[in-house]
């Protein structure tokens, strides 16, 4: 007798292959068999006519560092089809960390991921020195998913280098020894790898680079080394983003994104370590992003494994009344502020208060209302933002932007955004596409989805939880691509499954998952796909020290399954916590 029996679904394979009718059945967690009827006796039997059956989606970026140790539930990935998450990303996280030096990570987490110091500092109960003792602290908890994790270049360098390495200084052959070492240590515990950005974007909440921003390629080549000699796995870069960027303190000058891509092919070639690294269209280049795929292909021809990591929309910054916004500063608006959001609402909506909020200047950049960059960037991008109507209509093209509807009405732009602000309550949400909107249309999406050797990735489950709600991709991926309104662009349902389960489970080595196949584990998605929708984000305050987050909610799972468990039934929490820390020997 097996234990599930899921009877007449549409089977997406994770493989590519076109979807067919079949049953599966499950038993000790594993899929058992898969094919047409299915006659073995169940403990229990799932009519899924109607119903897609898929793997469970693996989730490869996601900052859940600091939640995997106070959170079982791990939303916003649970809410959307994710069976198994890595953490670990960008070359920040929370070990190694010499006692004393805590403050610091958190910082550098805070300034780089929007995740607020409150929130780590009250949730995190810090338990372990050592990448180990990290894992061996997460390994004692259970959750609604597998998790996975890297050792961060940033947490690695401050912990060999001391405050050097937080200066960002050049290492030394000793320093460069000590962080191969480590990094060999962490995968020979279970880590999958090591991350690292060299992005001059990221900074820690007191402007400082992340540790290793700045680092000389052989500090690189030396840490893929470790983590070869630890038994092989990941190395997950951010490339730079500012050609020409100089650095005062170092003798060191960047040159494209893409010679940076070519130098993580030749790591790749010489060490045999898997690199992958995040690609996006910014609109300093916005046809960057092709040279950096014909780099990585060049360096594949040559035998490194370089692949990129694409998201699956676009990168934005979600504002709104009752998180962030352009008015937070102005003197009038201040008085309001403490009122609950739907009085604020009302009273902005008034028109002499409109009136005089509209004509005031912020407050000095210095004042605890305003963060100066989101703000700066905000202020300056307006062409950039478009609301987020009923409909959560992604793709608006120029005319759904604040800059075109300012136009159209003859008011300013600040006004028009103003007027976005006060609806719904001032529950609505305007979106401000940062990168992979340039030409505002999704035409270089699709071209970066279906190359053949890019994966899906910046989820960004644990992270900029005020600003953004990412890790509902894969939910946008089904609902949007996979069944486009009139003229739209779009990919077949089996392309973006393989792409989100078996591609993403391959980049990382977990050869017992992403496909239904025999021996495989029963991690498993039923999925109402004709059904299936996001639904508004809506601000939370159910993080720690009463932090704040933004969640999409999804309908149209109708069961989630992982290792045969249901964690979620018809897109509500069963509370069932099967997942556990998965380590790189697992897969060996």
């Amino acid at each position: 007798m097996v234990d599930l029996l899921i009877r007449g679904g549409t089977l997406v394979d994770g493989t590519g292959a076109k979807p067919v009718t079949g049953d599966i059945a499950v038993k000790d967690g594993k899929i058992v068999e898969v094919g047409g009827r299915i006659t073995s006796a169940a403990a229990r039997t799932i009519d899924a006519d109607g119903l897609l059956v898929t793997p469970g989606f693996v989730d490869v970026h996601t900052h859940f560092d600091g939640q995997l140790t106070w959170d079982s539930q791990l939303d916003p990935s649970f809410s959307h089809g994710v069976t198994t998450i890595v953490a670990g990303n960008c070359g920040v996280g929370f070990a190694p960390v010499r006692p004393g030096r805590e403050q610091d990570l958190i910082k550098l987490m805070e300034g780089v991921e929007d995740i607020p110091g409150a929130v780590l500092s009250e949730g995190i109960q810090w338990s372990w020195e050592s990448f180990p003792e990290y894992m061996d602290a997460i390994g004692k908890r259970s959750f609604s998913m597998d998790v996975g994790t890297q050792i961060p270049h940033g947490a690695l360098r401050a912990y060999a280098m001391g405050q050097r390495g937080f200066d960002d200084l050049q290492a030394t052959d000793e320093d460069i020894a000590s962080m191969a070492k480590l990094v060999e240590e962490a995968v020979r515990a279970g880590a999958l790898g090591v991350s690292t950005s060299r992005s001059e974007a990221h900074q820690s909440s007191t402007g400082q680079a992340v540790p290793g921003t700045w680092a000389e390629q052989r500090e690189l080549m030396e840490l893929a080394r470790g983590v070869q000699r630890g038994g092989g796995g990941v190395l997950q870069a951010i490339p730079t983003l500012m050609d020409g960027y100089e650095n005062p303190g170092l003798a060191i000058e960047r040159t494209t994104t893409a010679k940076e891509v070519e130098m993580l092919g030749e790591i790749s070639r010489t060490t045999g370590c898997t690199i992958t690294y995040l690609l996006l269209q910014n609109g300093r280049k916005p046809e960057e992003w092709r040279e950096c795929l014909a780099a990585s292909d060049a360096a594949n021809a040559l035998g490194a494994k370089v692949v990129p990591q694409v998201p699956g929309r676009p990168i934005g910054t979600l504002v709104s009344l009752g998180t962030y916004h352009l008015f937070m500063g102005r003197p009038t608006y201040q008085k309001i502020a403490g009122l609950p959001l739907a009085q604020r609402a009302a009273e902005m909506r008034k028109p002499e208060i409109r009136a005089a909020i509209l004509s005031e200047a912020d407050l000095p950049p210095a004042s605890p209302a305003l963060n100066d960059n989101i703000h700066l960037i905000l202020a300056n991008f307006l062409d950039a933002g478009f609301p987020l109507s009923d409909k959560l209509d992604y793709d608006p093209g120029a005319e759904g932007s604040i800059a075109a509807i300012a136009k159209r009405k003859g008011i300013e732009p600040m006004a028009a955004i103003y007027d976005e602000f006060v609806k719904d309550d001032g529950k609505a949400f305007v979106v401000f596409y940062v990168l992979g909107y340039q030409q505002r249309n999704f035409a270089p999406l699709h071209e970066m989805l279906t190359h053949g050797n890019s994966v899906l990735g910046l989820g960004d489950g644990g992270a900029h939880t005020r600003f953004a709600c990412d890790a509902s991709t894969q939910t946008f991926m089904l609902s949007h691509w996979a069944q486009p309104a009139a003229g739209q662009l779009r990919l077949p349902v089996e392309f973006v499954i393989r792409k989100m389960a078996a591609d993403t489970a391959r980049l990382y080595g977990f050869n017992d998952r992403g496909t239904l196949a025999v021996g495989k584990r029963a991690d498993l998605n039923l999925i109402d796909l004709q059904n299936l929708a996001l639904g508004k984000p809506k601000v939370y305050h159910d993080l720690p020290a009463g932090g704040a987050r933004i969640l999409q909610s999804s309908s149209g799972y109708v069961g989630t399954f992982v290792a045969g468990v249901q964690t979620r039934d018809h897109d509500q929490d069963t509370g069932e916590r099967p997942g556990r820390l998965i380590r790189r020997q697992m897969f060996s």
